[in-house]
């Protein structure tokens, strides 16, 4: 699996449509047949920040997605949006997605695991 990080740091000005604006490259990407998952989330310390995780099936799926359409479309513009260079850390690793955190299960009322 191809397990990607990418920081996005997004001019003040249209921080607030970064993820409307990003809306449909997210779904195409998500449509990807090696694509594992594409999900945004928003920094809790840096309001204009938005980290993307996501995951390709293998080397193969991930440069498929880096020459498909909706890659290079959102590659056009997103320049215009971003307040610096976006920092990314990919690597592969074994796998084919999320794994269950050990430490931490769900309990009921009466504190009995789930």
């Amino acid at each position: 699996m191809i397990f990607i990080v990418v920081k996005w740091t997004i001019r003040p000005e249209v921080s607030e449509e970064w993820l409307a604006r990003a809306d449909e490259f997210t779904q195409s990407t998500r449509s990807e047949p090696g694509n594992l998952f594409f999900e945004w989330s928003r920094s809790v310390d840096a309001e204009n920040q938005f980290v993307l995780v996501e995951a390709f099936a293998d080397g193969d799926a991930g440069a498929a997605h880096v020459q498909s359409e909706h890659f290079q479309t959102a590659i056009s513009w997103m320049s215009d949006y971003v307040a610096r260079t976006p920092e990314i850390v990919s690597v592969e690793t074994p796998g084919t997605g999320w794994s269950e955190m050990g430490e931490v299960k769900p309990r009921d009322v009466s504190g009995e695991t789930l």
